[in-house]
């Protein structure tokens, strides 16, 4: 039995070390390295960056769930979650429209809510940047965070 186990696990050590060994030197390969979400067209800004614009009057935006941003968000973005995009759009559009600088940012490290937030704010022609790593690197940074329905 523990023969067929250590068979298993070897076969399974090969086959990984394999595939990743191609995905890397074929040039066909998933880009592990790289967040998948980020398109050609996204503007990303790092959270010092973020944090400048942000004292120089920039529109921040909390894709994440508004439970999420209820609990702690950036001090004077609003919500404009992912999940309740149209609703959320129409009641924010004349302060979009009217704002230069935007910044959207999520839950981080693999949410996409940000990038898919500022794909439709695009569509709809409204530019707006996207926080890198989202919520974890503005708190990491130790920047001030709020809580509560108010930005």
């Amino acid at each position: 039995m523990v023969a067929k186990l250590t068979r298993i696990a070897l076969i399974m050590l090969v086959g990984a070390t394999l595939g990743l060994l191609w995905n890397s030197l074929s040039g066909h390969g998933i880009a592990l390295e790289k967040n998948v979400f980020v398109r050609a067209e996204d503007e990303l800004v790092d959270a010092p960056t973020a944090k400048q614009r942000l004292e120089r009057g920039a529109l921040f935006l909390d894709a994440r769930p508004i439970d999420f941003y209820r609990m702690a968000h950036i001090p004077g973005s609003v919500p404009l979650p992912e999940t309740d995009f149209e609703a959320a759009f129409a009641r924010l559009e004349p302060r979009l429209r009217t704002s230069f600088d935007i910044v959207v940012y999520c839950a981080g490290y693999g949410c996409e809510s940000s990038h898919i937030v500022a794909a439709k704010l695009r569509e709809r022609g409204i530019h707006a940047a996207i926080l890198q790593e989202g919520w974890p690197a503005w708190t990491e940074a130790g920047y001030p965070t709020r809580q509560g329905d108010e930005p």
